[in-house]
């Protein structure tokens, strides 16, 4: 076996270390998905995986698990510091809790500091359990005492960062807490069915139509996008991208490193805002709409959403002033907080971020100047901006996201530290719902497009790729729909003791969701020898809603990378053909219950337990590789380079960092050495395929005369969109005359 590092679409993630008690099937990736397919044969392991699923059941309510119940009654943490590698991390727990933590049933949300700095110490505390019996046992201690959300979040981040549970699948989110993804009469409907039925009639499985929130109330006609903006795909993937890479977590505290984690922050909403931008096109709205903090905020949402104590998600009209005082918005001249100054604080912010890119140069805490015009400084202006902890000046630059979403989201001002009302915006589970979400990253983006203006052009030479050309390009006919999903919601009801063991009341959410055609897609590439080299996919904007071709430096930043690979070029000619199963975007997640049963099964030995790539990570949701069509057709590109392979740089460091886990890993598989990467850990590294920027060629702004060479390729493509029986009666003639 050997390593490849592969990017993620939007996402871009990292791979590195892989767990001993997972083994490979086969020696390929797996066609489907893109992603290796893996089996786990270690009952022990299934055994604490089975366990740990029964902690996400019904998070909402008291378990009724016993040996939940007598484990969190019988266990002391503070009995047990010596279980904890850091007992500083306990003592701090510790004392929030005798203190008073957040509440049971009460909002949580990590833009609300003392929430946050809460979720932290138990994170912590999870995190340095020495084994993975402290780990469980202070994971129900939490489940039966804490609040309900901050649990959830606290001990989903530790799972998927601690080297002994890493490899284990989240259950999908939108299962787990279908109150964030799916409109209150959906949630009410449901809890009506739950409430009207007894134990022992004959229907005990019930389907909902669900759908999105324009439909009830539209305040804006910018909500017919609702159904990737609202989409259960799109919007898990935005969760589970914040789990594996929290704004607040340093890494190096975790005993781990993060490469270029600014520029990684870059480069995920660039990509998701372009993606976002070619939705916008197939619906003819075009630009994403920009906005001053001293004007009228033309975008409302209301965004149908009840918190599961019934507290109704804040909503934001049409046309709003941030810096008013009406309703308790924005500011206040009580102490109430931080965030009564949001509208002062943001604006100082951006101020100061735009000067520092003017100047060339950032002040640390200790008031030197590190300069941003030199091999990391991109990387520092994306820790600055994001506020996370390896930012040069948290106490000058601030926490502008934190800030402008309690802005944007038009949330009310807390009266007290656990009675809050957070907007979409504030959870990351619904930021996506609200256009003020892509409005603000789209403002963060040009901030660093504003520092991309003062590099200089790549120059032919460091483009060209000489000997090789690419003759012609070759798509399938491309083709989107919509379609039926159920998605389990039951964990949204409140059921009893004999109801909980007898599982035998389900209720389903039906959602039309959009989806594509499979295709495929050919190149044919030249070399004058054999040589190792990258093929990069983009797709992009030919031209602008109102029709007119958008030139190619300002169209840089409107193209999404879906497919990027290593490619063995042979001398003469290479038709490297790939399909739309091939790219690193995911499926629909395995459901809960299907997981629990894998397990279970797995333990008992009746059933190999299985698992790919992308379900141990976060990706963009495969149905979404294409934007919607129109029925008479909608004009995109395709943009093909092929480059030299170049090595990355921080391979010989990331290798290095394998080997002080090896002994871990070899102690849990009973010796057995493995030389080789699988799915991903968190933290260790950039997921660098090469050693080009993330975004090349698209990552600078372009000259015209030295862009266009051989080794590239734009090709015309056309994207319809039919009805889901058109889809299955009809057999297209491909009208495409470009022949290989």
């Amino acid at each position: 076996m050997r390593f490849v590092l592969i990017a993620l679409l939007v996402g871009i993630c990292s791979l590195a270390l892989a767990t001993p008690v997972v083994e490979d099937v086969g020696g390929t990736q797996d066609v489907y998905t893109g992603y290796h397919k893996y089996k786990i044969s270690n009952k022990d392991y299934l055994k604490q995986y089975k366990d740990v699923l029964t902690l996400f059941r019904y998070v909402h309510q008291p378990t009724y698990y016993k040996h939940h119940v007598d484990i969190a009654k019988e266990y002391s943490i503070e009995s047990n510091l010596g279980q904890y590698t850091n007992t500083q991390a306990v003592k701090e727990f510790l004392y929030y809790y005798r203190h008073g933590m957040l509440p049971k049933d009460e909002v949580f949300s990590v833009f609300y500091d003392y929430q946050l700095k809460q979720a932290i110490a138990l994170f912590k505390i999870l995190y340095y359990a020495k084994d993975f019996d402290t780990f469980y046992k202070t994971a129900c201690w939490a489940r039966y005492y804490l609040n309900q959300g901050l649990f959830l979040y606290s001990f989903s981040v530790a799972l998927i960062h601690r080297h002994d549970t890493y490899s284990m699948v989240l259950p999908p989110i939108y299962e787990i807490y279908p109150y964030y993804f799916f409109n209150t009469e959906v949630i009410q409907k449901a809890q009506q069915y739950k409430q009207l039925w007894t134990t022992g009639v004959q229907q005990n499985v019930y389907t909902i139509y669900s759908n999105y929130s324009g439909w009830y109330l539209n305040l804006h006609p910018e909500q017919s996008l609702s159904y990737f903006t609202e989409d259960i795909g799109v919007n898990s993937y935005y969760y589970y991208y914040n789990l594996y890479r929290p704004f607040w977590l340093n890494h190096e505290e975790v005993e781990i490193n993060t490469y270029y984690r600014g520029e990684e922050f870059y480069y995920f909403y660039q990509q998701l805002v372009a993606r976002y931008y070619l939705e916008r096109l197939s619906n003819d709205y075009g630009e994403i709409n920009t906005y001053d903090y001293d004007d009228a905020f033309e975008t409302g949402y209301y965004p149908s959403l009840r918190y599961p104590n019934g507290l109704e998600f804040p909503e934001r009209s049409n046309w709003v002033y941030f810096f008013t005082n009406y309703y308790n918005h924005k500011q206040s001249y009580s102490f109430k907080g931080q965030y009564p100054f949001s509208y002062y604080k943001v604006n100082d912010y951006e101020r100061r971020i735009r000067d520092a890119i003017d100047l060339g140069y950032v002040y640390t805490e200790t008031g030197e100047k590190l300069k941003l015009f030199e091999p990391h400084g991109f990387n520092t202006l994306g820790n600055l901006i994001e506020g996370n902890p390896h930012s040069p000046n948290t106490r000058f630059y601030g926490y502008l996201q934190i800030f402008a979403r309690h802005l944007l989201g038009y949330s009310y001002q807390p009266l007290h530290e656990y009675k809050i009302a957070p907007s979409a915006l504030e959870h990351f589970e619904t930021s996506l719902r609200d256009p003020a979400f892509w409005q603000l990253y789209k403002r963060l983006i040009l901030y660093f497009q504003k520092y991309k203006y003062y590099l200089p052009h790549y120059t032919y030479d460091e483009l060209v790729f000489p000997g090789v050309k690419i003759e012609s390009v070759w798509v399938d006919r491309l083709v989107t729909y919509f379609d039926y999903y159920n998605t389990d919601i039951t964990n949204a009801v409140y059921v009893n003791h004999n109801e909980w063991e007898h599982n035998n009341f389900e209720v389903y959410a039906r959602q039309y969701r959009l989806n594509h055609k499979p295709f495929t897609y050919k190149i044919n590439v030249i070399s004058d020898k054999p040589t190792q080299a990258v093929v990069r996919v983009f797709i992009g904007p030919k031209y602008d809603e109102y029709g007119r071709f958008i030139h190619i430096d300002e169209n840089r930043i409107n193209f999404v990378e879906f497919d990027r690979f290593k490619y063995e070029l042979k001398a003469g000619q290479n038709v490297i053909e790939r399909n739309s199963h091939q790219t690193y975007y995911s499926t629909d997640r395995t459901t809960y219950k299907q997981l629990y049963q894998y397990a279970f099964a797995g333990v008992s030995g009746t059933q190999q337990f299985s698992t790919h790539g992308s379900e141990v990570y976060y990706a963009f949701p495969n149905r979404f590789l294409l934007p919607k069509g129109k029925h008479g057709g909608q004009t995109y590109q395709f943009y093909v380079i092929v480059s030299p392979y170049k090595a990355p740089t921080l391979f010989g460091k990331k290798q290095q960092e394998q080997k002080q886990y090896q002994a871990v890993y070899d102690k849990l598989h009973e010796g057995e050495v493995y030389d080789y990467f699988k799915f991903p850990m968190v933290g260790l590294g950039v997921q660098w395929l090469d050693a080009y920027p993330l975004g090349y060629p698209f990552d600078r702004t372009i000259d015209e005369y030295n862009f266009y060479v051989p080794n590239s390729y734009f090709y015309d493509v056309v994207i319809y969109h039919k009805h889901s029986e058109e889809v299955n009666k009809s057999i297209y003639y491909d009208d495409t005359t470009h022949t290989l």
